[in-house]
């Protein structure tokens, strides 16, 4: 993704955390580029950020009022725009939390990482799943992504 090309959408993506397991950052530019693509996204920006557990807490407890570290969290931003793009908002995906998950489900933690990340562009984007409805139907655009990125159902 070139700066200069304001079709392709822009990531600031930041490693707060050993990159021992973790994806490269063209990894999570083709993941973020392949969901934005799907729910047809152009001239966006996002960023994305990889932290231990301690900074997902502390975000966790100060935007969201609860006491642990979650896999994925994110912020959109609304209407916002920066350097001619619409301005989605920020991902943090929590390295400790994706690589206990991985294991626990047997998951690779590739493909947990991926999953993370559509799961959090699809937040910035408007998708939830607060009810059963809404869940099925971000589910199924995560399975659909996943998919073409040669990866299994998460679910």
């Amino acid at each position: 993704m070139s700066a200069s090309n304001k079709a392709e959408p822009l990531l600031h993506l930041a490693y707060a955390c050993p990159r021992a397991q973790v994806p490269s950052a063209l990894s999570f530019r083709r993941w973020v580029s392949v969901t934005l693509a799907a729910a047809h996204k152009k001239r966006v920006a996002l960023a994305l950020r990889v932290v231990e557990s301690a900074e997902a807490i502390a975000l966790n407890q100060d935007f969201r009022e609860r006491d642990y570290a979650p896999n994925v969290l994110s912020f959109a931003a609304g209407d916002y725009a920066v350097d001619g793009r619409i301005w989605l908002g920020d991902i943090a995906i929590c390295r400790d939390v994706v690589l206990s998950e991985a294991q626990a489900q047997g998951k690779p933690p590739r493909a947990h990482f991926s999953h993370m990340c559509v799961h959090g562009v699809l937040h910035l984007l408007g998708f939830d799943h607060q009810d059963d409805a809404d869940a099925a139907r971000m589910e199924a655009l995560e399975i659909s992504i996943l998919g073409s990125l040669g990866f299994a159902n998460p679910y």
